[in-house]
């Protein structure tokens, strides 16, 4: 109840032009790269299930992803891992990531709309932030779309090669069991070792 839409988003905020929108997956994570996607709507373009991501089941948003994918004008995926992470902070990361989404599209946009509030110049394109954006417009919801599922298949496959800190459940974020399983094995080459991986309660042990 209250995961989808009475009635469909727009698909972008500008008419008329090709607006690209911009939404990144992965920030508060303790491991992991940062994702971000870029997309750009056919106009016109209206799902009923089309949302923020975080309000949509996983199911869901497989099945918009594959959507997505398919009716996008453009779409792309920009990655930044751990290890750049812990040099330039996440916040650089989550709008380097962006950029490197932007870059990857096969089609120039006009315009970009980037959900949140901070974002650095792209090239000499003009663009806008919206706060809570990926629930107001149908190209920022995809990309949050596409942001979190190409990031949570890429910790699916690192649960694989890491299963003690089931990121398979997880997906990399600070939650008890993966804080715990970090005090009782330690990081990995995958940890974001900028970040407080162990909270103040797990350090007493």
């Amino acid at each position: 109840m209250g995961a989808y839409r009475q009635e469909p988003l727009p698909d972008s905020h500008t008419q008329g032009i090709l607006e690209a929108g911009c939404d990144e997956a992965g920030r508060g994570c303790l491991a992991g790269p940062v994702y971000a996607a870029a997309v750009i709507l056919p106009h016109g373009f209206s799902h009923r299930w089309l949302n923020d991501s975080k309000k949509l089941s996983e199911k869901k948003r497989d099945e918009l992803r594959k959507i997505i994918e398919t009716e996008a004008v453009a779409w792309a995926i920009g990655v930044v891992d751990n290890q750049e992470i812990d040099r330039i902070n996440i916040l650089n990361a989550s709008i380097l990531a962006m950029h490197r989404a932007l870059d990857g599209l096969s089609v120039r946009p006009e315009a970009v709309i980037i959900d949140g509030n901070r974002f650095k110049p792209y090239r000499d394109l003009p663009w806008t932030t919206f706060v809570k954006g990926d629930g107001r417009f149908g190209n920022i919801a995809a990309a949050s779309i596409l942001a979190k599922t190409h990031r949570d298949e890429y910790m699916r496959q690192a649960h694989a090669i890491y299963p003690e800190y089931k990121w398979d459940i997880n997906k990399g974020y600070p939650t008890k069991d993966h804080r715990a399983a970090i005090a009782a094995h330690g990081a990995c080459g995958l940890h974001r070792q900028s970040f407080r991986l162990l909270d103040n309660q797990l350090t007493l042990f």
